[in-house]
């Protein structure tokens, strides 16, 4: 047992304002999370002792005790992110098994379950606030979910079975990581990566001097390739060499799915617990569990992916059509051959000359101040709020890390947020993301303030300022920060004070994706991007020519681009509704099976995917990957409401984004999300918006 005054001193244990992310490493995370967990038990054990069916005597101590433990796993969860060691993951894995069972026993703590079914079943129920009665729906929901009502036996054999899937998905996502940073390819001929721009050249430089040649330039290499998102996707767009980009295609689609880091096995021990599971709870397949804290249902979903992927077939077929002949003008040897390592380097030839658009070329206008700047005028407009630096007011875990405040229009802090942008490969996860530090709560309130405000943090890994110069950004990577900060301002701006349903909390997880999609809409907004597309070093405004070319190349490969998510979704529902684990099919079969329906190019043989589909095996889309396509529907439908009202009628956007605000914004989980649309758009969503903006709407007619 850690000494009481090491105790004293961690700073986990510590009442905070703002989490000391300066200070956490991974010498705390032992002692204090087994502290917490001590102390979390105390609480859980005098709460079941006196708890009665209202809402100080259940709800309140409640949510004390899973805010305390979400918010300090959340620390030391996010420095895992962003500031991975072998100690911290070392430190994390120990303590993570406790953690998971401090979690399930109050998930199934019967006391608590019995309380909030009193509460269900009394004569009060009506009197209750909407939010108060999702808050208890959605628990006694869970308890269920969580084993409760089962018998000891089987409640301790359905127990095993999470402690396990807890163990495989982290050890998956450790195999990926670990197969993605073992791949490194050092160039010295120039020769070899012809094609690739200069922001490329300079990672690659960048890459090399880290790993010990420090001589190494943009200019004259060597260069080192791995298969982080920033080094691979630049080879598979513009290398020339063709047999450099099969190389690295094979090497990433590869990954994690031989030796040491083989991901197979894990693969199928997952889903085949995730069925016992289903058994266990009474469900058919892991699905149905899956859609029963969800907007849809398995068939709603399967007919949602059936109808997109309809209307997505044909253009797929005409889009691999154009690329060939594009390819064949261009004298290309693999013209009649094209497979999956000439897909994406030909389509970025064809959208060049088309659309005469090249990534690249662009990122001088996308300056990251000045993206940044535009995106919060843009709050400001429809959502009446202000976003002010407050760099300094809370501790960060690099000195990168900018720290903002969201004021309402009287000038009142609504909220803060703290955005991390750039990619660190060596200890941060790739990928986007937003995650919550804090929910807006009542009864988490600091002494003399009414309620705790929301803390949202938004991660990005967009290239590095390299020198004077800022960091420029692609126009994918401007959607992106878009898109977070939608998820962000469903987390600021919600008016629940109920914490356990406010922000994001208890949202569908089919309808979360809606406010971060139609951010993402704005994007293609006249305005709204001309705003923000300034030269960074003359200051000139992106011509509009290429802002007509950006327009039309967001249909370009409409069809594609739809198929491939639509692929991820069906074989993840495959595999979560008719799979037999250990039957007659693998999961590589599934993967064909799927991909002959929804891959004009037939996958490899030999792809392994599946190895690397963190999102489902490691992530929370377990049979919820079509979740991407629901909520674009959901978000394209919602972006057609400004439409409707006239995206030039300023007075209108105002009106229309207010009713946003006050509807999908400030609801929270505290209504049900067709509920909250319906308030917002008047009717029921249709995907007719998210076809027309594809593209693809004459093709479904």
């Amino acid at each position: 047992m850690a000494s009481e005054d090491s105790l004293s001193s961690n700073p986990l244990l510590q009442n905070f304002n703002f989490p000391p992310f300066d200070v956490v490493d991974a010498r705390h995370v032992r002692p204090g999370i087994r502290a917490l967990l001590h102390q979390l038990e105390a609480e859980l054990d005098q709460l079941e002792k006196t708890v009665e069916p209202s809402w100080p005597k259940l709800v309140e101590p409640l949510e004390k005790i899973v805010d305390r433990l979400s918010v300090v796993w959340g620390i030391i969860n996010h420095l895992k992110a962003v500031k991975d060691t072998p100690e911290l993951r070392a430190a994390i894995e120990e303590v993570q098994p406790e953690k998971v069972k401090f979690q399930l026993r109050l998930g199934q703590s019967k006391p608590i379950y019995s309380a909030f079914k009193s509460i269900r079943e009394s004569s009060d129920w009506n009197t209750l606030s909407e939010a108060r009665q999702r808050l208890v729906e959605a628990q006694i929901k869970e308890a269920v979910l969580s084993g409760i009502a089962l018998d000891d036996d089987k409640r301790e054999e359905f127990n095993k079975i999470e402690q396990e899937l807890e163990k495989l998905s982290h050890k998956f996502s450790e195999n990926v990581l670990d197969a993605t940073k073992k791949f490194e390819k050092l160039i010295t001929d120039k020769k070899e990566i012809e094609g690739l721009p200069p922001s490329a050249l300079g990672l690659f430089a960048q890459a090399a001097v880290s790993k010990g040649n420090e001589n190494a330039t943009a200019d004259t290499g060597p260069w080192l390739i791995t298969l982080d998102a920033p080094s691979y996707l630049p080879v598979m767009q513009h290398a020339k060499n063709r047999a450099l980009r099969e190389e690295v295609y094979r090497a990433y689609l590869s990954r994690a799915s031989s030796g040491d880091l083989d991901n197979t096995a894990i693969i199928d021990q997952i889903l085949k617990l995730r069925l016992e599971k289903a058994k266990l709870l009474g469900y058919s397949n892991y699905a149905e569990v899956s859609m029963a804290t969800k907007m849809a249902t398995v068939e709603k979903a399967d007919e949602l992916l059936e109808k997109l992927r309809s209307a997505s077939w044909a253009p797929a077929v005409q889009d691999i059509e154009d690329l060939k002949s594009f390819a064949k003008n261009q004298g290309a040897a693999e013209a009649d051959s094209l497979t999956h390592w000439d897909v994406t380097f030909w389509s970025e030839r064809l959208r060049e000359s088309k659309y005469d658009i090249n990534e690249e070329e662009l990122r001088p206008y996308f300056s990251l101040p000045k993206v940044m700047d535009g995106l919060f005028r843009l709050a400001k407009t429809l959502f009446g709020v202000d976003v002010v630096p407050a760099d300094g007011v809370a501790p960060v875990w690099n000195s990168d890390v900018r720290f903002y405040c969201v004021k309402d229009s009287s000038g009142n802090p609504t909220a803060y947020f703290y955005f991390d942008p750039y990619s660190r490969p060596s200890e941060k996860r790739g990928g986007a993301w937003m995650d919550e530090v804090f929910s807006r709560s009542r009864v988490m309130a600091q002494k003399g303030s009414s309620v705790r405000l929301p803390v949202a943090q938004m991660v990005c890994n967009q290239t590095p300022p390299v020198g004077d110069k800022p960091s420029l950004m692609t126009f994918r990577e401007v959607e992106t920060v878009f898109h977070e900060f939608g998820h962000a301002l469903q987390h600021m701006l919600t008016k629940e004070d109920e914490g356990l349903v406010s922000g994001i909390r208890n949202i569908e997880w089919d309808a979360v994706e809606l406010p971060s999609q139609f951010m993402e809409n704005w994007c293609y907004h006249r305005d709204t991007l001309m705003s923000i597309a300034k030269h960074y070093q003359t200051g000139e405004t992106l011509p509009e020519d290429v802002y007509k070319k950006l327009l039309a190349a967001r249909t370009f490969r409409a069809g594609s681009l739809s198929l491939r998510q639509l692929k991820f979704a069906t074989v993840d529902l495959e595999l979560h509704t008719k799979y037999v684990p250990g039957g007659t099919e693998s999961i590589y079969d599934v993967d064909q099976r799927v991909s002959l329906k929804t891959q004009v190019i037939p996958p490899l043989p030999e792809d392994r995917f599946l190895c690397s589909f963190s999102h489902i095996f490691a992530g929370g889309y377990a049979a919820g990957y079509y979740s991407y396509k629901w909520a674009e529907v959901l978000s394209a439908d919602a972006f057609s409401a400004f439409e409707d009202a006239g995206l030039d009628d300023i007075k209108a956007v105002k009106e229309t984004g207010q009713r946003f605000r006050n509807t999908i914004l400030a609801l929270g989980g505290g209504k049900a999300p067709l509920q909250v649309f319906v308030a917002f758009r008047g009717r029921e969503p249709s995907p007719e918006p998210l076809l027309r903006h594809n593209g693809l709407l004459a093709a479904s007619a």
